[in-house]
């Protein structure tokens, strides 16, 4: 006991360089991975935001402890119906997590964007040209969907897809 109330007035006696200073700590990394990342990572991969067809069907689950991944996550589609994104961590003894992607009702029907007999621009695309010319849909359809055109009252009917209301576009091969 005696020596210890010795020591601490001694140590404040002693010049300012020769007492050892506590130079901060460095900054822990967090031990375990943050889901919002996981998230984010997933948002960004999609193009999709949370719970919209397309993105994660809900957020990753709160309560998981994966370690922290020093290196950037990989992901890719799990699936021949890409129906889920595959998160890896691609640190040696890493994870893996799979997140269920929300799906778009089939049930529903696809806005309607071309009408059968209406007017549209048929548009043929490559690298370095692009042409145009008015057609006729011989078949209703929404985007994406191939339809069959006519560029011409005696042309023989070509298919077509549909790019947007009034435009489709010829594939070039």
């Amino acid at each position: 006991m005696r020596l210890h109330r010795i020591a601490l007035p001694f140590a404040l006696m002693m010049p300012a360089m020769l007492v050892p200073t506590l130079a901060p700590l460095p900054a822990l990394a967090a031990p375990f991975a943050d889901p919002a990342m996981i998230d984010n990572a997933v948002a960004a991969f999609t193009g999709q935001p949370i719970g919209v067809p397309g993105g994660a069907a809900q957020p990753v689950d709160r309560r998981l402890r994966l370690a922290a991944c020093q290196a950037p996550l990989a992901l890719g589609w799990y699936g021949a119906a890409q129906n889920s994104v595959l998160v890896t961590c691609p640190d040696m003894g890493g994870w893996r997590v799979f997140v269920p992607v929300k799906e778009a009702r089939r049930d529903a029907p696809a806005a309607i964007a071309v009408a059968r007999g209406e007017g549209v621009t048929v548009t043929v695309a490559g690298v370095g040209f692009s042409v145009s010319q008015p057609g006729e849909a011989l078949d209703a359809g929404a985007v994406g969907a191939w339809i069959r055109v006519r560029m011409g009252a005696k042309a023989d009917p070509l298919r077509a897809r549909v790019v947007r209301p009034g435009l489709v576009e010829l594939p070039v091969d």
